[in-house]
Protein backbone atom coordinates (compact mmCIF):
# COMPACT_ATOMS: atom_id res chain seq x y z
CA UNK A 1 0.00 0.00 0.00
CA UNK A 2 1.45 3.60 -0.82
CA UNK A 3 1.71 6.35 1.41
CA UNK A 4 -0.95 8.32 -0.78
CA UNK A 5 -3.42 5.41 -0.31
CA UNK A 6 -2.43 5.01 3.41
CA UNK A 7 -3.67 8.42 3.61
CA UNK A 8 -6.34 8.55 2.10
CA UNK A 9 -7.87 5.72 4.09
CA UNK A 10 -7.06 7.80 7.03
CA UNK A 11 -9.81 10.16 8.47
CA UNK A 12 -13.64 10.59 7.37
CA UNK A 13 -14.09 9.79 3.80
CA UNK A 14 -13.55 12.33 0.88
CA UNK A 15 -17.65 12.58 0.65
CA UNK A 16 -17.95 13.85 4.12
CA UNK A 17 -14.95 16.54 3.62
CA UNK A 18 -16.40 17.38 0.28
CA UNK A 19 -19.91 18.15 2.13
CA UNK A 20 -17.54 20.52 5.07
CA UNK A 21 -16.04 21.91 2.76
CA UNK A 22 -19.54 23.01 0.36
CA UNK A 23 -20.26 24.71 3.65
CA UNK A 24 -16.87 26.32 3.54
CA UNK A 25 -14.72 24.28 6.56
CA UNK A 26 -11.48 25.98 5.74
CA UNK A 27 -9.76 22.43 7.85
CA UNK A 28 -11.42 19.79 5.78
CA UNK A 29 -10.35 21.21 2.75
CA UNK A 30 -6.56 21.21 4.33
CA UNK A 31 -7.66 18.05 5.14
CA UNK A 32 -8.55 17.07 1.52
CA UNK A 33 -5.53 19.13 0.02
CA UNK A 34 -3.11 17.12 1.96
CA UNK A 35 -4.84 13.47 1.39
CA UNK A 36 -4.45 13.97 -2.45
CA UNK A 37 -2.07 16.80 -2.91
CA UNK A 38 0.91 14.26 -4.01
CA UNK A 39 -1.19 12.12 -6.59
CA UNK A 40 -2.33 15.53 -8.65
CA UNK A 41 0.93 16.64 -8.91
CA UNK A 42 2.22 13.42 -9.68
CA UNK A 43 -0.53 13.47 -12.69
CA UNK A 44 -0.20 16.67 -13.28
CA UNK A 45 3.77 16.02 -14.23
CA UNK A 46 3.10 13.08 -16.10
CA UNK A 47 0.61 14.96 -18.46
CA UNK A 48 3.29 18.02 -18.22
CA UNK A 49 6.68 16.35 -17.86
CA UNK A 50 7.57 20.22 -15.93
CA UNK A 51 7.73 20.73 -12.72
CA UNK A 52 6.89 24.13 -12.37
CA UNK A 53 3.77 23.13 -14.79
CA UNK A 54 3.05 20.75 -12.17
CA UNK A 55 2.97 22.90 -9.53
CA UNK A 56 0.70 25.71 -11.46
CA UNK A 57 -1.75 22.90 -12.15
CA UNK A 58 -1.83 21.52 -8.92
CA UNK A 59 -2.56 25.19 -7.39
CA UNK A 60 -5.06 25.74 -9.82
CA UNK A 61 -6.68 22.61 -9.57
CA UNK A 62 -7.13 22.88 -5.53
CA UNK A 63 -8.37 26.89 -6.27
CA UNK A 64 -11.19 25.33 -8.95
CA UNK A 65 -12.03 22.72 -5.98
CA UNK A 66 -12.32 25.51 -3.69
CA UNK A 67 -14.29 27.87 -5.88
CA UNK A 68 -16.44 24.70 -7.02
CA UNK A 69 -17.11 23.36 -3.44
CA UNK A 70 -20.92 23.68 -3.59
CA UNK A 71 -21.17 22.14 -7.41
CA UNK A 72 -19.38 19.21 -7.71
CA UNK A 73 -20.33 15.68 -7.44
CA UNK A 74 -17.94 13.33 -6.18
CA UNK A 75 -17.76 9.78 -8.02
CA UNK A 76 -17.68 6.66 -5.42
CA UNK A 77 -16.88 8.36 -2.39
CA UNK A 78 -13.57 9.49 -3.46
CA UNK A 79 -12.57 13.51 -4.61
CA UNK A 80 -9.41 12.39 -6.70
CA UNK A 81 -11.14 10.92 -9.71
CA UNK A 82 -12.56 14.83 -10.11
CA UNK A 83 -9.73 16.45 -8.94
CA UNK A 84 -8.16 14.07 -12.20
CA UNK A 85 -10.80 15.76 -14.08
CA UNK A 86 -10.02 19.27 -13.40
CA UNK A 87 -6.01 18.54 -13.93
CA UNK A 88 -6.69 17.11 -17.15
CA UNK A 89 -8.87 19.80 -18.39
CA UNK A 90 -6.99 22.55 -16.88
CA UNK A 91 -3.43 21.08 -18.96
CA UNK A 92 -5.28 21.38 -22.01
CA UNK A 93 -6.51 24.55 -21.68
CA UNK A 94 -3.35 25.64 -20.54
CA UNK A 95 -1.67 23.81 -23.98
CA UNK A 96 -4.52 25.54 -26.13
CA UNK A 97 -3.53 28.95 -24.65
CA UNK A 98 0.17 28.41 -25.30
CA UNK A 99 0.19 27.06 -28.71
CA UNK A 100 -2.66 30.05 -29.51
CA UNK A 101 0.34 32.85 -28.00
CA UNK A 102 2.97 31.02 -30.15
CA UNK A 103 1.24 31.42 -33.21
CA UNK A 104 0.37 34.76 -32.29
CA UNK A 105 4.38 35.09 -31.79
CA UNK A 106 4.99 34.08 -35.27
CA UNK A 107 2.48 36.53 -36.65
CA UNK A 108 3.78 39.27 -35.18
CA UNK A 109 7.74 38.64 -36.02
CA UNK A 110 8.83 39.79 -38.96
CA UNK A 111 9.46 37.08 -41.15
CA UNK A 112 12.08 39.19 -43.79
CA UNK A 113 13.88 40.84 -41.18
CA UNK A 114 16.21 42.87 -42.73
CA UNK A 115 20.44 42.18 -41.43
CA UNK A 116 21.74 45.61 -40.10
CA UNK A 117 25.05 44.38 -41.73
CA UNK A 118 23.33 43.86 -45.40
CA UNK A 119 22.06 47.57 -44.86
CA UNK A 120 25.81 48.66 -43.89
CA UNK A 121 27.39 46.74 -46.60
CA UNK A 122 24.86 48.34 -49.52
CA UNK A 123 25.68 51.64 -48.32
CA UNK A 124 29.14 51.41 -48.30
CA UNK A 125 29.06 49.74 -52.07
CA UNK A 126 26.67 52.78 -52.54
CA UNK A 127 29.53 55.25 -50.98
CA UNK A 128 31.98 53.82 -52.85
CA UNK A 129 30.52 53.82 -56.40
CA UNK A 130 29.22 57.67 -55.73
CA UNK A 131 33.31 58.28 -55.30
CA UNK A 132 34.12 56.29 -58.31
CA UNK A 133 31.51 58.56 -60.86
CA UNK A 134 32.49 61.71 -59.16
CA UNK A 135 36.39 61.13 -60.10
CA UNK A 136 35.22 60.20 -63.48
CA UNK A 137 33.05 63.44 -63.99
CA UNK A 138 36.12 65.24 -62.38
CA UNK A 139 38.25 63.99 -65.47
CA UNK A 140 35.54 64.94 -68.03
CA UNK A 141 35.88 68.53 -70.23
CA UNK A 142 34.36 71.41 -68.93
CA UNK A 143 31.14 71.32 -70.64
CA UNK A 144 30.42 67.55 -70.03
CA UNK A 145 31.24 67.86 -66.35
CA UNK A 146 28.90 70.74 -66.14
CA UNK A 147 26.11 68.86 -67.88
CA UNK A 148 27.09 65.79 -65.50
CA UNK A 149 26.57 67.73 -62.29
CA UNK A 150 23.55 69.95 -63.38
CA UNK A 151 21.78 66.84 -64.80
CA UNK A 152 22.96 63.39 -63.77
CA UNK A 153 24.07 64.61 -59.97
CA UNK A 154 21.68 67.27 -59.34
CA UNK A 155 18.90 65.71 -61.14
CA UNK A 156 18.17 68.68 -62.84
CA UNK A 157 15.52 68.51 -65.72
CA UNK A 158 17.03 68.68 -69.28
CA UNK A 159 14.71 72.19 -69.61
CA UNK A 160 15.71 73.84 -66.92
CA UNK A 161 19.83 73.32 -67.72
CA UNK A 162 19.27 74.34 -70.83
CA UNK A 163 17.45 77.30 -69.50
CA UNK A 164 20.35 77.98 -67.00
CA UNK A 165 23.00 77.46 -69.91
CA UNK A 166 21.30 79.62 -72.29
CA UNK A 167 21.34 76.45 -74.61
CA UNK A 168 18.58 74.59 -76.60
CA UNK A 169 16.76 71.62 -74.47
CA UNK A 170 17.98 69.29 -77.32
CA UNK A 171 21.63 70.00 -77.26
CA UNK A 172 21.45 69.26 -73.52
CA UNK A 173 20.41 65.97 -74.21
CA UNK A 174 22.92 65.08 -76.33
CA UNK A 175 25.40 66.05 -74.33
CA UNK A 176 23.72 64.12 -71.44
CA UNK A 177 23.92 61.12 -73.81
CA UNK A 178 27.35 61.92 -74.68
CA UNK A 179 28.50 62.48 -70.94
CA UNK A 180 26.99 58.82 -70.04
CA UNK A 181 28.34 57.05 -72.81
CA UNK A 182 31.92 58.88 -71.85
CA UNK A 183 31.33 58.04 -67.89
CA UNK A 184 30.12 54.36 -69.06
CA UNK A 185 34.26 53.93 -70.54
CA UNK A 186 35.46 55.35 -67.53
CA UNK A 187 33.99 54.08 -64.61
CA UNK A 188 34.58 50.62 -63.55
CA UNK A 189 31.84 47.82 -65.00
CA UNK A 190 30.42 47.41 -61.57
CA UNK A 191 29.10 51.35 -61.23
CA UNK A 192 26.17 51.65 -62.46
Amino acid sequence: MTETTERANVGPPDTRLWEQIAKGDHAAFTELFERHAEAVWNYAYRLTASWSQAEDLLSATFLTAWRKRGDAQLVRDSALPWLYTVTANRARTEWRASRRALRLVTKLTPQDERDHADEVAARTDAQRRLAAVVAAIAKLPASEREIAQLCLLGDMSTADAAALLGITESSVRARVSRTRARLRDLTPEDTP
